[in-house]
């Protein structure tokens, strides 16, 4: 499994700590030195079940700064994959590639299901 977070935002330390604390190793990547390619963004677009939208950091310094609030309503998913691609941090965060699924943040209910 993939698990690309950024090591000092809390979300990824508390997604780590679970998958740790519940035996599941993971490759971990930091998202800030090496986000996930165009083509591994639209993959993980088409299994994660989510909307494009939801894999932007709204809460983020990137997303602010790129004025994301106001333009993203009117951007292509060409434009959208391009943007996330370039800027790591502009990657909403953890996504875990478990092969099968794609979750994107953490949400401990999701990641229950792995352990079944």
């Amino acid at each position: 499994m993939k698990f690309y977070h950024y090591p000092k935002c809390g979300t990824c330390r508390k997604a780590s700590r679970w998958l740790a604390d519940n035996g599941i190793e993971v490759d971990a990547i930091d998202i800030v030195e090496s986000p996930p390619s165009k083509t591994r963004l639209k993959d993980y677009h088409a299994r994660s079940g989510r909307e494009l939208k939801a894999f932007f950091n709204t809460s983020g310094q990137s997303y602010r700064q790129g004025g994301f609030r106001d333009r993203l309503h009117s951007m292509s998913e060409s434009e959208m994959i391009v943007a996330l691609a370039a800027d790591g941090k502009l990657i909403k965060r953890p996504i875990l590639d478990t092969g099968d699924r794609v979750f994107v943040g953490f949400r401990e209910t999701d990641y229950e299901e792995l352990k079944s």
